[in-house]
């Protein structure tokens, strides 16, 4: 562990770091270069086995803390930073995503100025490897009581995004180190059960896609979400309408991501499972057709064609990530 002098901060950022020696360096400047200072900044080294570790320990900062552990994962990394987290508010950032200079200090006059809210949101962008800008992320408002249209989707979009009263987020125990996938939404969906939310109308997140993060098992994300969506649907009453509407925006969601590269035929016929589900979910699906259909016709060229053909079909096609980077992770 490294550490310097303390003046009581304000706010604890935790960064869980796993063999993130090509992001990790670029994401630890964009939060000592904010522009709200009184901050402590702790990086669980989750069992790197690169030179993850060797960058941090470079960076010079009184308020830079380190701890190492065997690898446990995102979610158990980030209880563990909590456990260590002395501010009144925290937040949580991915080691390969980034903040804009202004964000924790925009997020934090927002709660001061709405004392009945214990969760600040910003907007994201999406960004490539090399920091480039893909396209903008969903931008949308909702303050107060959110929880039923954050039920619908995942409107925060990443778990580098709110900024959340310590006392808040102790008093739900943490994140569920139990699941195996989208471990941030249903945080952000215990946290709306009982807390009012505030946005900040501001992109202030940079969400990077890496050419590798499309997820590998997207039926363990399927049963995830699924538990995640039956968790919230039961905390509060609520018509089908509204389970039925949860899961349609999480099968359109698993239907866009099997359908991203690289392209097979494993992937394809996920996508059609996935799509099918979508349509019998998605009450609204004659007003959808020509969204469906585009889908259906890149699964069917997926699973029919060879892989080296549908990949050179393909390839033009840009994927939608304002439908597909809710982050069910």
């Amino acid at each position: 562990m490294s550490s310097g002098n303390q003046n009581n901060p304000s706010i604890s950022v935790i960064i869980p770091a796993y063999n993130c020696q090509k992001t990790i360096q670029a994401t630890i400047a964009s939060v000592l270069n904010q522009t709200f200072t009184n901050f402590e900044l702790i990086i669980i080294n989750d069992g790197s086995q690169d030179s993850t570790l060797e960058i941090i320990y470079k960076i010079e900062d009184y308020r830079l803390k380190i701890f190492s552990f065997e690898n446990a994962g995102g979610n158990v990394s980030r209880n563990r930073g909590l456990k260590y987290a002395i501010g009144d508010f925290v937040s949580f950032l991915d080691a390969d995503d980034i903040w804009k200079p202004d964000k924790l200090a925009s997020q934090l006059q927002a709660l001061q100025q709405n004392s009945d809210c214990k969760v600040a949101y910003s907007w994201s962008d999406y960004i490539d490897d090399n920091g480039k800008f893909l396209v903008s992320g969903r931008h949308f408002i909702a303050n107060g009581d959110v929880y039923e249209q954050l039920l619908l989707n995942n409107f925060l979009e990443n778990g580098s995004n709110p900024l959340i009263c310590k006392e808040a987020i102790a008093e739900l125990g943490g994140f569920d180190e139990s699941l195996s996938a989208a471990q941030d939404w249903d945080m952000w969906l215990k946290l709306a059960n009982k807390f009012n939310f505030v946005c900040v109308p501001s992109v202030q997140i940079l969400y990077r896609v890496s050419a590798n993060s499309v997820s590998s098992n997207l039926v363990r994300q399927e049963k995830a979400c699924l538990q995640v969506i039956e968790r919230a649907y039961k905390a509060r009453t609520f018509d089908k309408k509204t389970w039925h509407m949860a899961s349609a925006n999480l099968y359109k969601y698993l239907t866009c991501k099997a359908l991203q590269q690289p392209f097979n035929r494993h992937k394809g016929m996920a996508a059609a499972l996935f799509l099918c589900k979508y349509f019998i979910n998605n009450s609204s699906r004659l007003q959808r057709i020509k969204f469906m259909f585009k889908l259906l016709l890149k699964t069917l060229i997926i699973i029919i064609l060879p892989t080296a053909i549908s990949t050179k079909l393909l390839s033009g096609v840009k994927t939608d990530y304002q439908d597909i980077e809710y982050s069910y992770k």
